[in-house]
């Protein structure tokens, strides 16, 4: 033995000059000499006896411990604390160690597919590359790390799994990921529609059947809620109650929407939900409050009714049995419908107005509400102002139909009415003072409202109803579908009647390019099919070699400003000034880097109008509240008694610019 040969020569080094000095002694003495002598035979041949000693146990150790290694090494790979198991190209079982048994609900057997006895074990991450994954199996999980094995002329190539249990680990990931914070916003999102003409104690009413449903499906997430506005709440929740919610596909919605107000309108709320996805040192309560914002707004422009999530990176939206936009409205329109039936039934005769200097979309708008009244067999006038050669043309066209024989009346010809019940119904404004005829307001008490224009400050007093809906692209969109659900068979609209609403579409649409949705393009659709002609619509909108002059004049004169605004204006009051200076904004806004385009006209000698357009970054609506106007915030007006157009224009300009100014820096 290497190691025991070693020890011999050191032994054999020290016997030699031992004996070298007993050779010494001998000199001197020799007796002593041979004693020293047999001493160190004795010693030599002790050492040579330990030696060899030494050598059989080591023999013995190589024989015993060295030479049943495998043995050894096997035992103990087939009782390590994880499993271990081998596993061919093909997914099935090769070996296996006994803590694969302790796993597993069946027995291993060499052969067996991975999925007989192992459920969940079985993943295609296994072949191709090295890696690790975690699985579960009943309510434990485990961690594989699988490696291939490369051995000599084995096809196709053996795959070693390392199993080992993490089931207390996992379940603490998944209650800390189950306890991350929850900020909700909740908004009622037609609270004007619902409090509108309705009591203090009325209010109170509806908003306490409103709170008490909040409250019950908030108590059943075990969360928190607070009321920080009128209209608005703010709900905090741990993860596991939003998981829990989304199971149950935030049946509050349908629970809220079976709450009407006194005017038969259901309650409709919308919701946004920012989930905590980093510890709370990298995302602040702050960012998880302005993502909740986000998440509501969202909900809200695409029409309410509905809760936005974001859930494990992806974008969730929520709503009742159907897709919650179209719900919403449709049962909306069709509530309304119903009630506009019952309140025409109850009346004797009918006047229908929107307001002064009529447009397409107004005029369209009276004219698919008189269809109504006709189904009805009730008596009808159409209110108009003294100014409407936009739509002359139209009432030309209708005037010689014998069905609209004395339908039509000017506003200064109007006379007190001599019905018990007549009903009044305004479309496409809700301001008072922009009506055809505001004095009609006063003597008629029953009045209902469709418009789907932004509400106003000023809003017309005590209606008998409102139908509000600021997404529609226009009234006569919302009156088409009116319509669709006034009667209890399929109601078939007059080709005229039909063309009227369609013309109303396709300008508030601009050829349907603007504000166009899904139920815009069902409205048309429906027009259509009731004979709405195109060519008809195509010609009323055909300008004559003096208008195009002077759109051509109009844009002429535009000037641009820094921040992408442009501004134009016409100084003479001219046939069609209107009609001439709504396509100057929209032509204007097509010039590139141009954001909003606005043309102020001289209407009437004492009125200056304003027409304004955006591309959607600014919100020209707010431009002509200043100057009492409304709309959109694409597409707004205003007209000015008594203004002068020149300092009206300075005027425009010095608001437009600080607007845009402030809101690239709010930006």
């Amino acid at each position: 033995m290497p190691r025991n040969l070693s020890a011999w020569i050191d032994l054999a080094f020290g016997l030699i000059v031992m004996l070298v000095l007993v050779a010494a002694l001998s000199y001197y003495d020799r007796v002593f000499a041979l004693e020293a002598f047999v001493l160190w035979v004795a010693l030599a041949w002790f050492a040579w006896e330990r030696c060899k000693d030494r050598g059989r146990q080591l023999e013995l150790y190589a024989q015993n411990v060295i030479g049943k290694f495998g043995e050894m090494g096997s035992y103990a790979l087939k009782n390590l604390p994880q499993a271990v198991l081998i596993v061919n190209g093909d997914g099935r079982l090769e070996w296996c160690s006994k803590k694969t048994k302790t796993y597993s609900d069946k027995t291993p057997e060499q052969g067996m597919m991975l999925d007989e006895f192992w459920t969940g074990l079985m993943n295609e991450k296994l072949f191709g590359a090295d890696g690790d994954y975690i699985f579960s199996s009943g309510d434990r999980f485990f961690k594989v790390k699988h490696t291939a094995l490369k051995v000599e002329n084995e096809k196709p190539a053996l795959i070693a799994l390392y199993v080992r249990e993490v089931t207390e680990h996992e379940k603490l990931k998944s209650e800390y990921a189950a306890s991350r914070t929850v900020l909700m916003y909740v908004q009622i999102d037609n609270y004007d529609e619902i409090t509108q003409g309705l009591s203090e104690a009325e209010k109170t009413s509806l908003m306490l059947s409103v709170n008490e449903t909040l409250d019950a499906w908030i108590n059943s997430l075990a969360g928190f809620m607070r009321r920080i506005s009128d209209d608005t709440y703010v709900v905090v929740m741990e993860r596991r109650q939003l998981d829990k919610a989304v199971v149950e596909k935030f049946d509050v919605l349908d629970k809220m929407r079976q709450l009407l107000s006194k005017n038969r309108l259901p309650v409709t709320i919308s919701m946004g939900a920012a989930a905590a996805d980093k510890p709370s040192t990298e995302q602040s309560m702050k960012a998880l409050g302005d993502e909740a914002q986000a998440r509501l707004d969202l909900a809200l422009g695409r029409g309410g009714d509905q809760i936005a999530v974001k859930l494990d990176g992806k974008m969730q939206f929520f709503g009742g049995r159907t897709a919650a936009m179209e719900k919403h409205t449709k049962t909306k329109a069709r509530i309304v419908s119903h009630a506009v039936r019952e309140a025409m039934e109850n009346a004797d005769e009918i006047f229908i107005m929107g307001h002064h200097n009529e447009d397409f979309d107004c005029f369209g708008a009276a004219i698919g509400v008189g269809f109504m009244a006709r189904q009805l067999g009730k008596p009808f006038h159409i209110v108009l102002s003294q100014m409407n050669e936009g739509i002359d043309k139209l009432v030309d066209i209708l005037r010689d139909k014998e069905e609209y024989a004395g339908v039509f009346l000017k506003a200064p010809d109007l006379t007190m009415t001599s019905s018990i019940s007549p009903l009044l119904i305004v479309v496409d404004t809700h301001i008072p003072h922009l009506t055809a005829a505001p004095a009609l307001l006063d003597r008629i008490g029953h009045v209902i409202v469709i418009d789907h224009h932004r509400r106003s400050e000023n809003f017309i007093k005590n209606p008998l109803m409102v139908y509000l809906e600021t997404s529609a692209s226009s009234t006569c969109e919302m009156v088409t579908e009116l319509i669709t659900y006034f009667g209890d068979d399929d109601v078939v609209l007059t080709r005229m009647a039909a063309t009227a609403l369609y013309s109303g579409i396709v300008v508030d649409t601009k050829q349907f390019a603007v504000q166009t949705g899904a139920r815009t393009f069902d409205a048309a659709s429906y027009l259509k099919r009731c004979g709405a002609d195109p060519v008809i619509v195509r010609n009323l909108f055909r300008s004559d070699y003096e208008t195009t002059v002077a759109l051509a004049q109009a844009k002429a004169r535009s000037e641009y400003f820094e921040g992408g605004f442009i501004i134009s204006y016409i100084d003479q009051v001219i046939p069609n000034v209107q009609v001439i200076a709504a396509q100057t904004a929209d032509a204007l806004l097509r010039v590139e880097n141009v954001r909003m385009s606005i043309v102020c006209f001289q209407l009437r000698d004492d009125v200056v109008g304003i027409s304004a357009r955006s591309t959607g970054e600014l919100n020209v609506q707010v431009i002509m509240e200043k100057f009492g106007g409304g709309g959109h915030q694409n597409v707004a007006g205003a007209q000015v008694k008594d203004g002068d157009l020149p300092d009206i224009r300075k005027r425009l300009i010095e608001i437009s610019r600080a607007y845009i100014e402030e809101t690239d820096k709010i930006k």
